[in-house]
């Protein structure tokens, strides 16, 4: 996936510009920055849902286009209404069946595809359970098998681990590495905190301001970098293993104060 000359404003407001990004075959490709920086907007634009201001937005030579059956979404999580009568095996059918594809395959053939997606994500278990009654991290493994559905070469992930404890940001952030490294797929993963996921990240686009910076996790997670993207003193410790930003300009700090995690937490 290849964005060139891209540009994105509303009005008088400048998301970036000048962006040349190339998103290779088996990337981790985190995207941080502050609330409104517009790191959903960027899904988006991949999507086919967002036009560019300026430039381009290709996969495999060809403009990017709304549903294509390339490109898999793992949104964030939001739970189900308790009575929803929907099964997990059901969600992760509407991956392969026309609701969301616009194709219809023979139901011994959605059901093996299910079977193995169910598998892969370690959902079996609970395949047959309503998903009003699942916990939100088994809800989201479920999004992410629905979205590998059509093997796709570009799995967009929109903060898929908001909402959930410790334990499961780990295991989805888990399969989706999985799918990145063993099917080659390229990973764009937005998020307001890199750490669960900073074993696993290659390289990271970080918005601020209307500016942007790309590099290694090492080259973009520092005091220098950020502490210029933000036009103000940002400073980054590394700690227990982790990455803490502390400074950041009040208005993406939220409701936190001191020290904060690597971004929203850095947004």
């Amino acid at each position: 996936m290849s964005l060139r000359g891209a540009s994105l404003s509303f009005g008088q407001r400048t998301l970036w510009e000048d962006l040349d990004l190339d998103i290779n075959p088996g990337e981790f490709f985190a995207v941080l920055g502050p609330n409104g920086s517009g790191k959903t907007t960027f899904l988006k634009v991949l999507l086919g849902l967002q036009e560019l201001s300026t430039g381009t937005a290709v996969l495999d030579g060809r403009p990017v286009e709304r549903g294509s059956r390339r490109i898999g979404y793992v949104p964030q999580q939001k739970s189900f209404d308790p009575d929803t009568p929907l099964r997990a095996r059901d969600l992760v059918a509407l991956g392969l069946d026309g609701h969301r594809w616009g194709i219809r395959l023979g139901g011994a053939k959605v059901n093996r595809k299910v079977d193995e997606l169910l598998e892969l994500v370690g959902a079996s278990d609970y395949a047959k359970v309503p998903v009003g009654q699942l916990s939100g991290g088994e809800q989201q493994r479920l999004r992410v098998a629905q979205a590998l559905a059509t093997d796709p070469k570009v799995l967009l992930c929109d903060e898929p681990l908001l909402s959930l404890d410790l334990q499961h940001q780990q295991a989805v952030s888990a399969l989706i590495n999985k799918q990145c490294r063993d099917a080659d797929s390229a990973v764009v993963f937005v998020t307001h905190e890199i750490n669960p996921i900073m074993d696993y990240v290659d390289r990271v686009l970080y918005l601020a301001g209307g500016r942007f910076r790309v590099g290694t996790p090492a080259e973009v997670m520092t005091t220098e970098v950020l502490s210029d993207l933000y036009g103000s003193p940002v400073e980054v410790i590394q700690a227990n293993g982790r990455l803490i930003v502390v400074g950041l300009p009040d208005a993406t700090t939220h409701h936190h104060h001191d020290a904060h995690s690597v971004a929203g937490e850095v947004g």
